[in-house]
């Protein structure tokens, strides 16, 4: 059963984006040092960290999305053309949301 398979699999990348969001949220709220050489490098630090929790949000609701559609039974079919997404596209990107030919013609 693949997509019972693909849906183990986007449940437990959901749930380690969710622990990666929460230990960078906890990192924000630690206090700052008053050095100001340190406080430069906080600052860089702060900005790669917002940079991977907003990367790790998009990710999520990509996955919240795919998974609403497997509930309503419509996680494999394009939502363009409505043919069916192959399972190996599935299997690369399991939040697609497009079947290839229309993938391949949206990026044209």
């Amino acid at each position: 059963m693949p997509l019972q398979k693909l849906k183990q699999e986007l449940l437990q990348r959901k749930m380690k984006l969710e622990r990666q969001i929460a230990a960078i949220e906890h990192d924000f709220r630690q206090g700052r040092s008053s050095d100001l050489a340190e406080q430069a490098q906080v600052r860089e630090n702060d900005d790669v960290l917002t940079a991977l929790e907003l990367k790790a949000e998009q990710e999520l609701q990509h996955i919240d999305r795919a998974l609403t559609r497997m509930e309503q039974g419509s996680y494999d079919r394009c939502s363009v053309c409505q043919d069916v997404i192959a399972i190996e596209r599935l299997s690369a990107i399991p939040y697609t949301t497009l079947c290839i030919s229309c993938a391949n013609r949206q990026s044209q």
